[in-house]
């Protein structure tokens, strides 16, 4: 078995450890006819300190499966999950999760929902909310402090999600299609806005996707996998200079050089789970 190692610009010392590593990870799930569904097979990959990577895959193929093992909220059939050099046993010290749905409580308003991970925490209730405010400030939701969930956008409920997240100065952060229910317009406003929280942070990042434009403008690397039971097919890194800006990288030819070899290797994945399909409806 060979590991991939994502190497994509470090923003730590060169000998600094992995942030995340997997080894040889196959996961299993129990079907009703008590035999058992491999959703990933023998995957491998470590990312560092400060590496912002993103994962793509055809649909079904056991990217967010992925997340869950780092998460430490299911575990390996064989392989091993590391954070921090630390098997995975439980929910790692330091790691911010943002799902695909908003976690925000309708019964809170804005401030309330973004202080209550320092109050899990045990930090005083107005430290709490006075940190919240900051990061209200920061997702540029300053002003809508005391406004309720359903008297905001799915934008702003984005925003509100992403100061969760981010609050608790993570440094790890798993992402599951964060974004992907965001008009084109919005979507393009909270991938810079996430770039320019993150930029210097030193957060490992894992950012699961289906969209090409948002895994490659984000990104330093693009981990390609195939169809379920999926492995890692290819690590595609990605050069472009950072700061960067979704809306103007996108336009440029390294951007659209990176992004068709990036669908070379997917194309044949997303083929075959379609094809999968088809035999399934037929």
């Amino acid at each position: 078995m060979t590991t991939q190692r994502i190497q994509t610009q470090p923003r730590t010392q060169p000998d600094s450890g992995p942030a995340i590593e997997l080894r040889g990870v196959t996961k299993r799930f129990p079907t009703r006819d008590g035999g058992a569904y491999t959703a990933t097979r023998d995957v491998s990959f470590t990312v560092r300190p400060g590496e912002f990577v993103s994962v793509v895959g055809p649909t079904g193929c056991g990217k967010s499966t992925s997340l869950s093992l780092i998460a430490g909220l299911d575990t390996a059939a064989e392989g091993d999950v590391f954070v921090r050099g630390e098997p995975v046993t439980g929910i790692p010290a330091g790691l911010g999760y943002m799902f695909q749905t908003d976690a925000v409580l309708p019964w809170r308003t804005v401030v309330d929902n973004v202080a209550a991970g320092p109050r899990y925490r045990g930090k005083p209730k107005n430290e709490a909310r006075e940190l919240a405010r900051d990061w209200v400030g920061k997702v540029g939701l300053a002003g809508f402090e005391r406004y309720y969930p359903h008297q905001l956008s799915g934008g702003m409920r984005k925003r509100v999600s992403l100061a969760q997240t981010l609050i608790n100065s993570p440094s790890i952060l798993l992402m599951d299609e964060p974004f992907g229910a965001l008009d084109v317009q919005t979507r393009e406003h909270m991938q810079d806005l996430l770039l320019e929280l993150w930029s210097g942070s030193g957060a490992a990042v894992v950012f699961v996707t289906h969209d090409l434009t948002e895994a490659i403008a984000l990104a330093d690397t693009v981990v390609v996998m195939t169809a379920a039971p999926a492995t890692i097919k290819a690590v595609v890194p990605v050069e472009l200079s950072r700061p960067r800006r979704v809306e103007e990288i996108r336009l440029e030819e390294s951007f659209l050089r990176v992004y068709r070899q990036v669908w070379d290797s997917l194309r044949e994945e997303v083929e075959i789970t379609r094809a999968r399909g088809a035999s399934h409806v037929a």
